[in-house]
């Protein structure tokens, strides 16, 4: 079995920073709970990160090198390069990805 390397890129760790500060205003506790856990589901992708499905709303349009793990409510969406997985964001799943998407290229 192949062991990748898992890389967070910093649009991601962003990402996951915002979602830690606005969970934190409710409860520090469940905000590391939170933390702890996609961190702890994002180090499975050491491991056969090709098991996760492609991006539903991007392999619609023909774009199909994404994929996803899906934790609790979190999508967690990465690209497999040679031997590296690269987390590209991670976001909730309540959101419409198309609409955030769009609203990264603006930026």
């Amino acid at each position: 079995m192949k062991n990748y390397e898992v890389q967070w890129t910093k649009t991601a760790q962003n990402d996951l920073l915002n979602i830690i500060e606005y969970i934190k205003t409710d409860s520090i506790n469940i905000a590391k709970k939170v933390l702890f856990e996609i961190k702890e589901e994002s180090n499975k992708l050491h491991y056969l990160p090709e098991r996760n499905r492609i991006v539903q709303e991007l392999h619609e349009i023909g774009i199909s090198k994404y994929r996803e793990l899906i934790h609790k409510r979190w999508r967690i969406i990465y690209k497999i390069e040679n031997q590296t997985v690269y987390i590209l964001l991670v976001v909730d799943s309540r959101q419409n990805l198309e609409d955030v998407l769009f609203q990264r290229l603006m930026k």
